[in-house]
């Protein structure tokens, strides 16, 4: 007797089915664990249109709001690109006005946040530039630093104050000295580290605004942060070329 011979395109039709099914099963694990990452990959698919290239919001605003969406976008980037020189980064911008919106795409009662140093989300209470460019600057400073090369948390967010100029946790560019709360101690360096921290210390970006604005005065301002991103992508230690609190 000869076994019969299995046809191989349909061995072929079954792997790419099975493939397929895996793949759609993943990609459903991923929008439902982690729905911001899939926002932003695919805004559409949360029901957020482009209204301009990289800016996404609901579709059914008011003129005055999408106004005020565009000049928000407009003032942080040139906070940013203020700060830096140029802006090298181009986030992908994910901005709700209401909070079901936000809430729907992944975001919680924060403001706003950065999606994987590539994207920013915007809740209602995050539509303003100084929201925004913090955000931003997350993003741009990330861009600029090559792959494995990192900075603590606390200069990551103490610099984004100052890139935003936010004056809740720094005085007047004008003042000598910007501090409003020094360090009285070493700051949060992990992301895990900051979360913890910021959430039971109510100064904790006040304390890091204070100690990058010092260190940025007195090492030459956007020169000395552009020289320390040329060194660390470089591999110098982070901690030879900036002292903790």
């Amino acid at each position: 007797m000869h076994s019969a011979r299995k046809n191989p395109r349909k061995l072929w039709a079954r792997a790419l089915a099975v493939l397929t099914a895996l793949l759609m099963a993943a990609l459903a694990g991923v929008t439902l664990a982690y729905p911001s990452l899939a926002a932003t990959t695919c805004p559409g698919c949360y029901g957020l249109t482009e209204l301009q290239p990289s800016l996404y919001t609901e579709n059914n605003l008011s003129d005055t709001q999408k106004s005020q969406i565009k000049q928000t976008v407009t003032e942080a980037r040139r906070r940013v690109s203020t700060f830096y020189g140029t802006q090298t980064s181009s986030p992908t911008l994910l901005i709700c006005a209401t909070q079901s919106c936000y809430e729907r795409i992944g975001g919680g009662q924060e403001r706003g946040i950065a999606v994987l140093n590539r994207a920013v989300m915007l809740s209602p209470k995050g539509i303003d530039p100084v929201i925004a460019s913090h955000e931003m600057s997350h993003v741009e400073l990330h861009n600029r630093l090559t792959s494995g090369h990192d900075v603590p948390q606390w200069f990551d967010e103490g610099l984004a104050v100052v890139v935003s100029d936010d004056a809740r946790y720094l005085a007047p560019a004008s003042s000598g000295d910007r501090c409003l709360t020094a360090p009285s101690g070493p700051l949060p360096v992990t992301l895990n580290e900051w979360l913890s921290s910021a959430s039971k210390d109510a100064t904790t970006y006040a304390k890091s605004a204070c100690q990058v604005s010092r260190w940025l005065r007195d090492n030459g301002g956007r020169a000395a942060l552009l020289s320390l991103v040329e060194h660390l992508n470089a591999g110098t230690p982070f901690a030879t070329l900036v002292p903790s609190p």
